[in-house]
Parts: structure tokens; C-alpha cells; sequence
């Protein structure tokens, strides 16, 4: 009975205790807010009225910011630097009123939202946003997109990284803030609201990572052109200058190719250009005109260029021609020739810098200005039994070997006699007029492309008469 008696004693010291807590949290959340009570947006769990209105009047925001190197920093906001302020408390005490007291050991999960309870100045907020240290212009860096490098001979290309920089979105700002303000936080971290202006181009764009793949075929190309002993070695150094980006679209400047190829033909072109040559009688003379040489199509050697850069190849490169000649360097015409003597009247035949044959002939009647032009040609064909046309004349001829329009080389059987000054005034209409048999083996040395230089020399004239002392 006597432990009966204890048991039943602690049984109602518990019961007891129980509601005086009870009765305790009663009274306790008669004039404080319940947990889990949010009133618009901020838990105002375990506080009184005049707590929230003692937190507003001296409420302060802490803004954290970020350096242009990364590293972070503070400043502040002061309530009172804004007007902020409860419009009323009045909504405050009647969510207070309509709690249920006397249910505050449950969980409580209310959430009220209230019309302009909290007031503070717009404009001066915004002042004070626009004040922070991260909008000054001296201090503030812009972020950099991730871009292409330069062309380096060591690197080629490469992605240059973006830069975060520490510019402040201001709208985005002043939104992340005034929430802030609204809910009463103590502190707000701008970097992590994503108030910062971002770079549009990130290191790993694949568009990015694609115009760098581009760029570096290019970048990587090296086509050798080799004239002669002379070598021009096109490379990435050059070729990079001739590409435009435009944002992640890389196109290759067909005028700067076309200007590259030009300067090869100016630099390289003998066509058109006066030749020094070594005459037979021991003299060197001045040879002009003529249509013999290189002569480049840079038109479609730019084009056919444009395209191996595109393909990315690398190899070495032979241009594209109207016409060859027989060597580069000087002289051009290599070391097989015919050498026409117009004052002589006599021509000579080298192959391979040994002279073979050599003959008299007639060339164009100066008297009616036929007169055979000077200057360095090539053969353009060679023919059997062809019939030369002129304007007033039909003649067969057997071996016939064209070098300068409708003037060539050719037999002529209908003559007894070459050399001299027979051309004077009974010399053909341009063409050079040989005996049968010299035209013959003629014919059977030279090739399409033989050069054939014609010229002028002074003191080498001679006359029939001279020829027929001998």
C-alpha cells in the first residue's frame, strides 16, 4: 500500500508539472508568434511584436561583394538609411491574435503574407545600391569572353581564358537587395545571387573549341614554292594574317591570297622582261621584247592555292602557268636556242650550250616595213607541209616553225641565195626564210617551247658580194 501510495504522488507531480508547462507556453505564446510562423517571408518564430519592431529599428543588411582578383569583401546597408520601418503593427497583432494558443506544442507551419507592412525608401535604397563599391568605374573590371590567342610560330593558336571580372549587374543587384531588405536578412552574398555580369564565351564553348580546331588547320599549313634555286616557304606566320573571325565563323581573305601570288609573279615572272644575252660574236646585248618567259596564272593559282589552305595540306607547290620557260634564274632560256642575227642575217642553233648548226636566211623586206621583230620568242609548234596565208599570197612550205604569231622559220625553195642584205628590199613578210636542207635538220632539233631570240647587233652586217669573194 505505501508504494502504491508513492507511485500514485509522482503520477500527479508529473501531471502537474505537465501543466504548468502547458499552461506556461499558454501564456508564453499569448504574446509571441508560434514556430514555423513566416510573415511575408520572415520567421518570426519565438518573437514578440515589439521584437520584430526593435530588429527593424535596428536592422542593418551586410552585402557581401567580390574583388576583381576573386577575393571577397563587405559593406552594409542601414535600415535607418532607408526609412525602414513597420507601416503598422496592427497586422502583426492580429496574426498574434488568431493564433491558437493553445495548441502551440504542435508544429506550426503558417505563413502569412500582408500588404505593405514593411516600408522602406525605394529611392534611397536604390542611392544606397548605386553607392557600393562594386559600381565604381575605377574599380569595377568588366568580365572578358574566352577568345582566340594570336598567332604565335611556337603555339599556333590557343583558347585565351575568360575573365570573371567584378561588374555588378545593377538590376540584379538592386532585385537580390531589396529582397533581402523585405525578408530582413542579415546577410546577403551577391556572388552566390548571381549579381555578377558573366563573360558570353567560356573556355569550353564547343563553338569556341571548333574555330580554334580551324584556326590551327590553317595555323599549321606550309606549302614550298621553289623557282630555280630560290624557295618561298608560305606558313602559318603568313597565312594567319590573312584569316577573319567574325564571332565563331573563320573565313580565309581570298584578296590576300590572291596579293601574295601576285607578288610571286612580279617577283618570279620573266615574261615581257629584258634579257642580257651573250651573242655569238662574243658580245653581250640588251634583248627587248618578245612574249618568252614564266608567265603565271595567279587568277587560278590564288584560287587553287585557297583551296589546298582550306584542306589543310601541307606540301610543296608547283604555281599554275600560261606559259613555262626553259629554267629559272637568269637566263631563262636555258641553254638550247635559236639565235637570229637580223643585222647578220644569220642564225645559230645551241643544245644544251653546244652549237649544233647554224645557217643564213632572210628575214621581213625593211623596204615595205616587213621588218622581222627583235625581242625573245618561243616556238609555238612545228608543222610539216603546212601553206602559209597572207594577204596576198598562198605558199607551201615543207617544214614550218612558228615563234611569233604567223612569223616563224620555215624552207624556202623558191630562193637561190640567203644572207646579207637580200632582206632589204626583197625580204619576206616576217617570217625567217632558210635554205631547204638547213630548215630540215632545223626542224629535226628543235621543240614546242625552243626559245628563239632575235636581235640587232651592229658591225655585223654583211653584203652578197662580201659573201660571193670568200
Amino acid at each position: 500500500m505505501k508504494k502504491t501510495g508513492i507511485g500514485i504522488k509522482i503520477i500527479c507531480a508529473c501531471v502537474l508539472l505537465l501543466l504548468v508547462v502547458y499552461a506556461g507556453g499558454c501564456y508564453y505564446y499569448g504574446n509571441h508568434f508560434q514556430r514555423g510562423t513566416l510573415i511575408d517571408q520572415v520567421d518570426v518564430s519565438n518573437l514578440t511584436v515589439q521584437d520584430l519592431a526593435d530588429r527593424v529599428d535596428a536592422y542593418f543588411l551586410r552585402i557581401q561583394e567580390r574583388k576583381s582578383d576573386g577575393s571577397s569583401y563587405e559593406e552594409s546597408i542601414d535600415g535607418k538609411a532607408i526609412d525602414l520601418s513597420y507601416a503598422s503593427t496592427e497586422p502583426l497583432q492580429q496574426i498574434l491574435r488568431e493564433q491558437n494558443q493553445y495548441l502551440w506544442f504542435l508544429p506550426q507551419h503558417e505563413e502569412h503574407e500582408t500588404e505593405a507592412l514593411l516600408s522602406y525608401s525605394k529611392d534611397k535604397l536604390t542611392q544606397a545600391v548605386q553607392a557600393l563599391k562594386g559600381f565604381e568605374e575605377d574599380f569595377a573590371q568588366a568580365p572578358t569572353n574566352a577568345h582566340i590567342s594570336e598567332y604565335t610560330p611556337e603555339t599556333g593558336f590557343s583558347i585565351v581564358a575568360e575573365t570573371q571580372g567584378n561588374e555588378l549587374d545593377q538590376a540584379k543587384t538592386l532585385e537580390v537587395i531589396s529582397n533581402a531588405v523585405e525578408e530582413l536578412k542579415g546577410l546577403v552574398d551577391l556572388d552566390a545571387e548571381g549579381c555578377y555580369e558573366t563573360p558570353a564565351v567560356t573556355s569550353d564553348s564547343e563553338e569556341l573549341q571548333n574555330t580554334l580546331q580551324k584556326l590551327q588547320k590553317y595555323g599549321t599549313v606550309t606549302i614550298t614554292y621553289r623557282f630555280g634555286d630560290n624557295i618561298e616557304v608560305l606558313d602559318g606566320s603568313t597565312i594567319s594574317t590573312w584569316l577573319e573571325v567574325d564571332g565563331f565563323a573563320v573565313t580565309l581573305d581570298q584578296t590576300q591570297v590572291e596579293n601574295y601570288v601576285a607578288t610571286l609573279r612580279k617577283k618570279y615572272d620573266s615574261i615581257f622582261r629584258s634579257r642580257t644575252f651573250m651573242t655569238s660574236y662574243g658580245k653581250e646585248i640588251t634583248v627587248d621584247g618578245g612574249d618568252y618567259g614564266w608567265w603565271m596564272n595567279y587568277q587560278q593559282e590564288a584560287k587553287e592555292l585557297a583551296a589546298q589552305i582550306e584542306t589543310g595540306e601541307s606540301k610543296e607547290r608547283t604555281p599554275v602557268y600560261y606559259q613555262t620557260a626553259a629554267s629559272y634564274g637568269a637566263p631563262d632560256y636555258g641553254d638550247t636556242y635559236v639565235e637570229i642575227n637580223l643585222t647578220a642575217q644569220h642564225l645559230f642553233f645551241y643544245k644544251d650550250g653546244q652549237l649544233v648548226m647554224e645557217s643564213d636566211f632572210v628575214s621581213g623586206n625593211s623596204a615595205r616595213g616587213y621588218d622581222t621583230p627583235e625581242g625573245t620568242y618561243s616556238i609555238t609548234y612545228k608543222q610539216r607541209n603546212a601553206t602559209l596565208v597572207g594577204e596576198n599570197y598562198e605558199t607551201p612550205v615543207s617544214y614550218w616553225m612558228p615563234f611569233n604569231k604567223n612569223i616563224g622559220m620555215h624552207d624556202a625553195t623558191w630562193r637561190s641565195s640567203f644572207g646579207g642584205t637580200i632582206y632589204k628590199t626583197k625580204g619576206s613578210h616576217g617570217c625567217i626564210n632558210m635554205p631547204y636542207e638547213k630548215a630540215q635538220e632545223l626542224y629535226g632539233y628543235i621543240e614546242k617551247g625552243t626559245p628563239v631570240i632575235c636581235y640587232h647587233l651592229a658591225g655585223t652586217e654583211r653584203s652578197i658580194e662580201s659573201e660571193l669573194e670568200k
